[in-house]
């Protein structure tokens, strides 16, 4: 193992930082993933980002594939929602809520949301104490929340609403705001999705009776998601932790420097993507895995696709730290402005970003639509490469249940001529 004292070479922390995010194993043929297996990919990265895009599967089903190939997304809906399936109960494991955005989060980790139910319950949402000003808006959301509790779960397409609906994706229908105002005070939870669209019931009837709910501190719950966010990103700029949870970065410095002051956190120097040594923190849990690192014993094995929302971006500025990447989403920006595409999957080869490509899945006909692919400047499309593209894609579009490739362009054409002689 490397002197402490020297900077680390970056293979070895981009090695540790992708085992944390289990993008480091090598894919395997085994069989297929387990809700076990399913959930414990969710509960080490903390978190998966939910979103409504789905020119392929959307973002949530993307971060869980990245990390353990094809597995069966009734699975995952079941561990966040509940499976009533005569074969197989699988237990709710997983909620929806506020974590680093819109998120599925592990139960064990629900207590720590009540600070953030706490404060939407007294006022201190200006979004929605704005709202709630006018009593006709109160008035509703109890009507709301009295249909919920003598009808059972319901959808926010179960109230009626005559009034036109302006041209704003938030400018919901009043039951729908009263319905996420409810959510975020924690009065109901999501208990099902039905077509993608949100089934809400009383927190009570949803939540299982095992779950603690006893509220901690917001100090508490900042410390913890900031070793939650060290832990997951491996090694990182200790401020990086509290991009990983969106927690504030003015009081999250001063717990972070009392986490290097009582050993939680250890002070490392590491060679990024600029070639220059920087100053990293390492949790102390993850200080064996460093070593492995070092020893050469842990390696960045895996060829996978990442979704634009995976947890791997999350802290601000990793991306061009680590791997000399810029990821962005280009879907919200007009046709003319994107450089690449409007939701480009980048293609991760083991412990490089090599390149992304802008996919379209046609499901009525089983066509994967490549719209293009992109390698990164002076990553040569070599054989070795073309290989462990060419499984991660056999294995996606299996996912995908599409039986055809289409891929009207690649930069170099050579890449995707290869990658379809490939497949």
């Amino acid at each position: 193992m490397p002197d402490s004292r020297s900077p680390y070479p970056l293979q070895v922390v981009r090695a540790l930082a992708l085992h944390c995010q289990g993008l480091a194993a090598r894919g395997s043929a085994g069989p297929a993933p387990t809700p076990d297996d399913i959930y414990n990919a969710v509960d080490k990265i903390c978190c998966v980002q939910i979103d409504t895009l789905q020119m392929v599967q959307r973002s949530q089903y993307l971060a869980v594939w990245s990390r353990l190939g094809s597995y069966d997304p009734a699975d995952f809906d079941g561990l966040i929602y509940g499976s009533t399936d005569q074969k197989r109960e699988i237990r709710r494991r997983l909620f929806e809520y506020w974590l680093h955005a819109a998120c599925i989060i592990p139960l064990t980790d629900y207590r720590y949301s009540l600070p953030r139910i706490r404060y939407y319950r007294d006022g201190h949402s200006t979004w929605n104490s704005r709202w709630l000003v006018e009593p006709e808006n109160v008035a509703l959301m109890q009507d709301v929340y009295a249909r919920i509790q003598a009808e059972g779960g319901l959808r926010a397409a179960d109230f009626k609403h005559d009034q036109p609906r302006r041209s704003s994706w938030w400018d919901w229908k009043p039951a729908k705001r009263a319905l996420e105002v409810l959510y975020d005070r924690g009065e109901v939870m999501i208990a099902n999705r039905i077509n993608f669209q949100r089934v809400y019931d009383m927190t009570e009837r949803v939540l299982p009776d095992w779950v603690d709910t006893t509220e901690t501190s917001e100090e508490a719950t900042l410390r913890y998601y900031l070793e939650r966010g060290t832990r997951a990103l491996g090694v990182c700029e200790p401020l990086q932790a509290a991009d990983y949870t969106k927690r504030k970065r003015t009081p999250a410095r001063r717990i972070l420097e009392g986490m290097v002051a009582d050993g939680t956190l250890v002070e490392i120097e590491a060679l990024l993507a600029d070639g220059q040594s920087h100053p990293l923190v390492v949790h102390r849990d993850n200080l064996p895995l460093l070593e492995q690192a070092a020893d050469g014993a842990l390696v960045a094995a895996r060829t996978t696709f990442l979704s634009p929302f995976d947890t791997l971006f999350y802290a601000s500025g990793r991306d061009e730290q680590f791997w000399g990447f810029r990821q962005r989403l280009e879907a919200y920006k007009p046709a003319p402005q994107r450089e690449w595409g409007y939701f480009c999957l980048p293609i991760l080869h083991q412990d490089r970003m090599v390149g992304r490509f802008d996919p379209k899945l046609e499901r009525q006909t089983g066509t994967l639509r490549i719209k293009a692919f992109y390698l990164e400047p002076g990553v040569a499309p070599d054989d070795e490469l073309v290989t462990g593209v060419a499984a991660a894609m056999r294995d996606f579009m299996t996912f995908h249940q599409a039986d055809e490739l289409i891929v009207e362009r690649s930069e170099p054409a050579t890449f995707g001529q290869k990658l379809l002689a490939a497949l």
